[in-house]
């Protein structure tokens, strides 16, 4: 029954990873913002390729669409849920994210935004939410360090309760092309994880990102997964 029951967790995880419908550093939002009628499009794919205890074999796929709204502001939308073997929690995340604190002499600004979760397939709650303020500090080192709060509504990463906690990234510009980073979200639920990798410009439009996430709980026992993302700037 316990190792039944892990599987099934494992499983929730897979439905609810990479939830942010905006841009992101990997799984945490980053402070960028997009310019009005600016056009970016991306798509995710984690994946397992063996079973074991914690998370078994899987392939998991998001396509995210995010457009600059102007005044700071930029809407998206995720397609979240998707995933292989299993059964599909389709869900809609629509989204916002609004950077209303800029001060460009000091490389810092302050973002928040939300998230909101609108199951359509399998449903195991009807409706959540995703809340998040930040602040992102840059340095003449070509490092930029973010770090925030996020509270999760019941149900969302962990069935019959609210998660809050904090969430953080550190990325580190190498040249016009490579990007090194790592993002965490802290805590024991469904999006709680530690993802370092790094970002690749093959062209100004085109970008792939190439990640390994790792479990705040039983990274030990697999629970953690690869993930590639592609990007495209319109």
């Amino acid at each position: 029954m316990t190792r039944i029951l892990t599987i099934l967790i494992g499983f929730y995880i897979v439905c609810v990873m990479n939830a942010a419908a905006q841009q992101t550093v990997f799984n945490v939002p980053s402070a960028d913002i997009l310019d009005k009628g600016k056009v970016y499009l991306e798509f995710d794919a984690s994946f397992k390729p063996n079973n074991q205890d914690a998370l078994r074999r899987f392939l998991s796929f998001v396509p995210r669409f995010v457009v600059g709204a102007g005044g700071n502001v930029e809407v998206g939308l995720n397609l979240i849920g998707n995933v292989n073997p299993g059964t599909d929690a389709t869900t809609l995340v629509p989204a916002v994210k609004y950077r209303f604190y800029q001060n460009k002499k000091k490389d810092l600004t302050l973002f928040a935004g939300n998230n909101f979760y609108i199951p359509v397939r399998n449903k195991s709650y009807n409706f959540g939410t995703y809340t998040y303020a930040a602040v992102a500090k840059s340095f003449k080192t070509n490092i930029r360090v973010t770090a925030g709060a996020f509270v999760f509504s019941k149900n969302v990463v962990v069935q019959n309760a609210a998660r809050g906690g904090g969430q953080f990234s550190i990325e580190q510009t190498v040249n016009s092309k490579l990007t090194v980073s790592t993002d965490w979200l802290t805590g024991k639920h469904s999006n709680g994880y530690f993802t370092p990798g790094a970002a690749y410009k093959f062209n100004p439009q085109l970008t792939g990102y190439f990640a390994y996430s790792i479990g705040n709980a039983d990274a030990k026992k697999g629970n953690h997964f690869f993930l590639f993302e592609l990007g495209y700037n319109f």
